[in-house]
């Protein structure tokens, strides 16, 4: 059974040239010829300083942690009239001089409240922000009587933040797990490699990105993380698929290297991811304009942002990241690195031929064939008749 793929039997025909198209539809058609493979000095740069800096916030700024994780204290206060947050906001800080961590509307309609978080209050403080919010806004219990005990106020303790916290960890790390055994099992050896840095790439990217912003991290938010983290799998399964579609057989010929052929999965595989993450964003541009400053649902906030953030940094990493440390993987050592100096060296000879070629013609070296001598000169003239002075008929 030959090894040879009909992209690589296509490729050894002579190059016909096309009609030139614009910019989007090689896009859309994947002949783009855009060099991902060819630059990916320049990308590697650009991923290594968003590392970097998403280390430096990280390590630095840390991160802006959810009451449910650092613990502290959780007031409910029903919807009344014409509240807003900013309100709500201003009552709490005129009441204890400070303002809360957050405030987010909860719930539509006749259900809706409005939620605060807050550092760890006192009973005493808890007694004051609980009548100044009152006095405010006068909310009603299920009764429809005003009531300070519809104002709901609950503990959340650093030691039931600390268990919320290993929990997230342990379900993101068991998750990494199994989708690097995953990976490992679904790809060849070198592409399990970059689609792990590639994951690695778009949690870092994604965890510095929320420390430098400040979003707050919630369980919603590590939910949307994990979501996220399966969206880049997807993604590289789409992208290593055409490259190991490519580049089936691709040892055996002597036309195209495997970067070659890696970067041309690339340009085909791009405008499918450029439309799945629009695709996928879509309903999370959505959920953002909707949920949270139409109706004013807060809670889906930080589900929204983690995924909006991670899916833009996986489109990227999928293409511009792990392609390119596939090819250069590959270009290390084994086959495919003797592969590509058999390559290069092959063009780099029939390119120094011509050279010498074209200096040869110039300099008029090669001469011009030897033309026989024109006919009267003493050589027979093909096909003529023999000389009867020399060949007489005999009779």
């Amino acid at each position: 059974m030959s090894n040879s793929s009909p992209v690589l039997d296509a490729l050894d025909e002579p190059i016909a040239e096309g009609p030139k198209h614009g910019f989007f539809e090689r896009l859309y058609t994947g002949t783009g010829g855009f060099q991902i493979v060819g630059r990916r000095r320049l990308y590697y740069i650009i991923s290594a300083a968003l590392v970097l800096i998403a280390l430096l916030s990280i390590g630095l700024k840390g991160f802006t942690l959810g009451i449910d994780f650092a613990g502290g204290t959780r007031i409910q206060v029903p919807a009344s009239g014409d509240m807003s947050t900013t309100q709500v906001s201003d009552v709490y800080a005129r009441a204890l001089g400070h303002s809360p961590v957050t405030v987010q509307k909860v719930g539509a309609g006749a259900a809706s409240s409005f939620e605060i978080r807050s550092d760890t209050l006192t009973a005493a403080q808890q007694d004051t922000v609980q009548a100044a919010l009152f006095d405010a806004f006068h909310p009603k219990d299920s009764s429809g009587a005003e009531s300070r005990a519809a104002i709901s106020i609950a503990e959340i303790s650093e030691t039931w933040g600390g268990q919320i916290t290993r929990k997230a960890i342990i379900a993101l790390v068991v998750f990494v797990l199994l989708t690097m055994i995953y990976i490992a099992i679904r790809f060849e050896r070198d592409m399990s490699i970059a689609s792990i840095a590639s994951l690695f790439f778009n949690l870092i990217v994604t965890a510095g990105i929320y420390s430098i912003v400040g979003f707050e991290v919630t369980p919603a938010a590590v939910i949307g993380l994990l979501t996220v983290l399966g969206y880049v799998l997807y993604d590289n399964v789409v992208v290593f698929d055409k490259v190991e579609e490519n580049t089936r057989g691709v040892l055996h010929l002597t036309r195209r290297t495997y970067g070659e052929q890696a970067n041309l999965a690339a340009n085909q595989t791009l405008m499918r991811s450029i439309n799945t993450t629009i695709i996928g964003i879509l309903p999370i541009i959505g959920m953002l304009v909707i949920a949270v400053w139409l109706l004013g649902v807060g809670t889906l906030k930080d589900l929204a942002l983690v995924q909006l953030v991670g899916m833009i940094v996986g489109a990227y990493s999928s293409i511009f990241f792990a392609v390119p440390l596939l090819v250069s993987i590959k270009e290390r050592f084994g086959p495919v690195a003797g592969h590509t100096k058999k390559v290069l060296a092959k063009r780099s000879n029939a390119a120094q031929a011509r050279v010498r070629e074209a200096a040869a013609e110039r300099a008029g070296a090669i001469s011009t064939p030897v033309r026989p001598r024109e006919y009267g000169s003493g050589a027979p003239r093909p096909g003529a008749r023999p000389s009867g002075k020399r060949h007489k008929r005999r009779h």
